[in-house]
Order: C-alpha cells, then sequence, then structure tokens
C-alpha cells in the first residue's frame, strides 16, 4: 500500500491509499483493519541519560593548584609529595585539599601553649 498526501493549496487535507500492485485507489471502507506497528521497547527508563550539572560538585575539582601538597614560588611550580615540577591544572589520585586561607588566622587567635 501506497500512501499519499492530499493538498488543498497549502494545506494537507487528508491521504489516499493505493495498492502498490495494480494501483487502484482503496476507499476508506476498503483499508484493511489494523494497528499502527508500534517501535518496539529496546530501552526502559533506566537506559536513559542523567542530565549533567556541571554546578553539582566542588569546581574546583582535583587540580593541583587547590592540593595541600603543591607549592609556587617564582621560578616553578612544584608538588611537596611527588618531589616534582607541576602545572597548576595537573590532577592526582592522591589529590589533599589545602585548608582555607582563613584557617592560619584563627590559629593564630588561640590560646598559645604556656613553654
Amino acid at each position: 500500500m501506497i500512501r499519499k498526501p492530499l493538498y488543498e493549496g497549502f494545506r494537507k487535507v487528508g491521504e489516499s491509499v493505493t495498492c502498490s500492485a495494480c494501483g487502484h485507489a482503496l476507499t476508506p471502507e476498503e483499508l484493511p483493519a489494523g494497528r499502527r506497528p508500534s517501535k518496539p521497547a529496546v530501552f526502559t527508563e533506566a537506559d536513559r541519560t542523567r542530565i549533567a550539572d556541571p554546578f553539582a560538585g566542588d569546581e574546583r575539582g582535583r587540580l593541583c593548584r587547590y592540593c595541600r601538597h603543591y607549592t609556587v614560588n617564582p621560578f616553578r611550580q612544584w608538588c611537596g609529595l611527588h618531589r616534582r615540577e607541576t602545572e597548576a591544572t595537573d590532577t592526582c589520585p592522591r589529590f589533599e585539599v589545602r585548608e582555607e586561607p582563613g584557617a592560619f588566622d584563627r590559629l593564630a587567635q588561640q590560646e598559645k601553649p604556656p613553654f
């Protein structure tokens, strides 16, 4: 069966169904009963990708720049743990978060031991 759209001007008004073997135009009563072929359900809802949220986690990540062992001086950038030169945007599996800059101020305000 061949389905062709019927138009009145530029507006679609229906479809004509013709036999692909002989070319006979079928009337709506002659159309075979049946339903539209359904799409196979191959994937489930669990297979859908989750929407990525770039702001969900820590935006700083595990960059060497924010690591406790990262040292900067005027001549090079250095990893104190691995004892080698690094770049600020390198990553490391042994990353340790550097304390906040204000943490040293809080330590200075604490009571000093009497020795």
